[in-house]
């Protein structure tokens, strides 16, 4: 087997399109689960403590995975099985395509109040009060913003880093899901988690961004409008990465993101992202076919890279040593000539 890393890359990419999460059991859901539990003996009010919680959880997390991976270095199968079982425990791309339209059909029905209770799957808004529009508005700002969080950066890091970065990669952006927010409470002690997974994900945001524009006809979208509504608004948004995203969705989608977001902690006023009416449950349903080509792409391009890139270290490490050789002059003509040089 050529590149095992590639092997689970792809195999995982397909198990998540095939069957999504598991009901239970999920590992992430154990993660999240673990971290509550730390969370509540490490909290402070204090950044450095979020920083060694935050440190501890993620370090830890890529550790255990690098230490199951080398157990596995002589059984080429089973390490690629790995590989793929972490790839697929990381990625949501399904899960979040059916939350987003399970949201949309009972906004198309007329049952408000059955869309905001499927709201909490996808946003850490408060429901209460939401109309059809901003249910909606909500969905394709979950989809476009998941993007990157849980389909796009678990691929990129496998592709990068093998088993190990998909796991530092999720074990972050969960972590900045739950404690990486500007209430009270997690303002101070979330902001090492936040950062990180800024950090972790913009690569991939910029990524799924331009692969938004690329592929905005697979959602009945103009290419040109979306780079157009990603170069003008992308930088307007608070996140640096999200902002991205949404911003190349609404340009695809031909609508108008942003706008008031009550949270249980505050209420923010987020700027205008694209010039279309605001979305209803057919945007919904064409940012769900825009997320999962997004996806297939991204799958494919991180296979592709996984697959290259041990050839690629290869030749680099060969073109170096001949460079040296090459520098250094014919080895047994130097030895000979410091031999005769010896008193």
């Amino acid at each position: 087997m050529r590149d095992v890393t590639a092997v689970g890359v792809a195999a995982g990419s397909v198990a998540d399109l095939a069957i999504g999460d598991p009901a239970r059991w999920h590992p992430v859901a154990g993660f999240g689960a673990l971290a509550g539990a730390l969370e509540v003996r490490c909290w402070r009010p204090s950044r450095l403590a979020g920083a060694g919680y935050a440190g501890v959880l993620v370090a830890g997390t890529a550790a255990l995975t690098v230490l199951a991976d080398r157990r596995l270095r002589s059984r080429p199968v089973a390490r690629a099985a790995f590989a793929a079982a972490v790839t697929w425990a990381a990625l949501g791309g399904r899960s979040l395509g059916q939350a987003a339209g399970a949201l949309a059909r009972e906004v198309r029905a007329g049952d408000l109040d059955a869309a905001r209770r499927l709201a909490p799957a996808l946003v850490g808004r408060d429901p209460a009060g939401m109309d059809a529009p901003e249910l909606c508005r909500a969905a394709v700002e979950s989809v476009a913003e998941n993007t990157a969080d849980a389909v796009v950066g678990p691929l990129l890091w496998g592709a990068l880093a093998g088993p190990a970065g998909v796991a530092a990669y999720r074990a972050a952006n969960t972590l900045d899901a739950m404690v990486g927010h500007r209430s009270a409470r997690h303002a101070r002690f979330g902001w090492a988690a936040a950062r990180l997974d800024d950090a972790l994900t913009w690569p991939a945001a910029r990524l799924a961004a331009g692969l938004a524009c690329l592929l905005a006809p697979a959602a009945g979208g103009d290419p040109g409008r979306a780079w157009r509504t990603l170069r003008r608004d992308g930088a307007a948004h608070p996140s640096p990465n999200a902002g991205r995203l949404e911003a190349a969705f609404a340009g695809a989608l031909g609508v108008r993101l942003g706008g008031r977001n009550r949270y249980p902690w505050q209420v923010e006023e987020r700027p205008p992202l694209g010039d279309g009416p605001a979305p209803g449950p057919d945007a919904v349903a064409r940012a769900v076919r825009l997320s999962r080509a997004i996806g297939l792409a991204a799958a494919a391009l991180a296979t592709a890279a996984a697959w290259a890139g041990p050839a690629a270290a290869r030749r680099l490490r060969e073109g170096k040593v001949a460079r040296g050789r090459a520098l250094a002059g014919p080895r047994s003509d130097h030895r000979r000539s410091n031999h005769r040089a010896l008193p």
